[in-house]
């Protein structure tokens, strides 16, 4: 026990204060950010819209996050990264409030649209934060750090979320998070210094070479793509598989909050001592592979599972086990590869992988399960998953040569 005390204690050292006040405010913001989680729930049970119509109308946050990530890694890499994280948060909080008056589909279609173009502005900018305010021997932690954040927000977000739909009406969900939105940006704005926001000063040199662009980086490019294969079947999570415990396994909102929120609590529990044991791995593609093979499982258990709450409850825990060995150290390579005036266009075509995979998750996921049912949506998810797996098998292996 105290081995583990230990160890729990050495994985939260050494890590910048900055990078303290970046996860102290994704843990306020992501503590009400329920709107991913619950929108389609909302168009489906309150405005009764069909499961078709809320994936097309969810699957316009996926364009709003790739056009968001686009622009954002644009100003990132010639401006402020620390006004583009407040700029980002504020419009984003504010344009929130426009669902407690808009009930048309195109109405909320165009808002999910607008809060995903401005939220996503701020990705490359936190990501470019992190690659400042951490060094090589700690970036996976650093990573880890706010992803802990994040999912401890989701811990909280989700199950609360859940019961507010029950006792006080889905408009509360839209408030809580607008108001969360709107504090995160205060934090950063009184306790991120600004006097070292420039640290890494910008060359226009290497801006302006072409040879050093993300778009001519054929491997970094192969690996956006298997990111955001791998996002579209894990972002079902969120896309599909509430509909489906809710149509199928016949969960009601607060026990669908309650399975989001074990995802969360298992990164927060998991996560920050894993990272510290496996830190300074030389090489992280088999970590990746194994977080796909646990994605691919995963699927196949609800498969199976036929609805049974102990199985919904494995489904959970093996795609949290997926997401924290693939996600931090993709996200370590997607820092790590270019030099500091890309880090903007690099994150920004990462956070697009994830962009896209929101555009394909509700597409994918609930276009299928409306036509032609559950099963053959978990059908493609299991091979999509099993495609992941090879590409990123055939990826790692490629590294491996170069490296040696």
């Amino acid at each position: 026990m105290v081995a583990l005390l230990n160890l729990y204690k050495q994985s939260f050292s050494n890590l910048q204060r900055n990078i303290w006040v970046l996860s102290l405010a994704m843990f306020v913001n992501r503590s009400g950010s329920m709107v991913l989680l619950f929108t389609s729930l909302y168009m489906t049970n309150e405005l009764h819209f069909s499961i078709g119509d809320a994936g097309v109308v969810m699957s316009l946050y996926g364009i709003g996050s790739v056009l968001g990530s686009y622009l954002g890694g644009w100003l990132t890499d010639r401006y402020s990264y620390f006004n583009i994280m407040i700029g980002a948060l504020l419009s984003s909080g504010f344009i929130l409030f426009l669902l407690l008056m808009i009930h048309s589909m195109i109405g909320i279609a165009i808002i999910i649209f607008m809060y995903a173009l401005t939220a996503d502005l701020f990705r490359p900018a936190n990501s470019k934060a992190i690659a400042v305010y951490s060094d090589a021997k700690n970036r996976t932690r650093s990573v880890s750090l706010v992803r802990l954040a994040v999912n401890l927000g989701f811990t909280v977000g989700p199950a609360v979320g859940g019961f507010v739909v029950l006792y006080l009406g889905y408009k509360w969900l839209f408030v809580i998070d607008a108001v969360t939105t709107i504090a995160a940006a205060a934090l950063l704005y009184f306790y991120l210094p600004r006097k070292h926001v420039e640290i890494v000063p910008n060359n226009p040199a290497i801006l302006n070479d072409k040879s050093t662009s993300a778009y001519r980086d054929l491997t970094y490019l192969v690996f956006i793509f298997l990111v955001a294969l791998y996002g579209t079947c894990f972002f079902q999570i969120f896309a599909s598989i509430p509909q489906y415990f809710s149509k199928v396994c016949k969960y009601d909102e607060g026990t669908i909050g309650l399975l989001l929120a074990l995802n969360g609590f298992l990164v927060v529990l998991i996560e920050m001592p894993l990272m510290m044991k496996l830190e300074g791995k030389s090489h992280i593609f088999p970590f990746i592979r194994l977080g796909t093979l646990l994605l691919l499982v995963s699927y196949l258990i609800l498969v199976f599972g036929k609805g049974m709450m102990i199985w919904a409850i494995t489904y959970t825990v093996i795609i949290t086990l997926s997401e924290i060995f693939a996600m931090p150290f993709m996200m370590n390579f997607a820092l790590s590869r270019p030099p500091v005036e890309r880090q903007g266009q690099y994150s920004a075509l990462y956070s697009i992988s994830f962009g896209i995979s929101n555009i394909a998750a509700p597409l994918i996921g609930l276009g299928i399960a409306n036509s032609f049912g559950f099963d053959m949506m978990f059908a493609t998810l299991v091979l999509m998953s099993l495609l992941t797996f090879i590409g990123f098998t055939m990826m790692g292996k490629s590294e491996l040569k170069q490296m040696k």
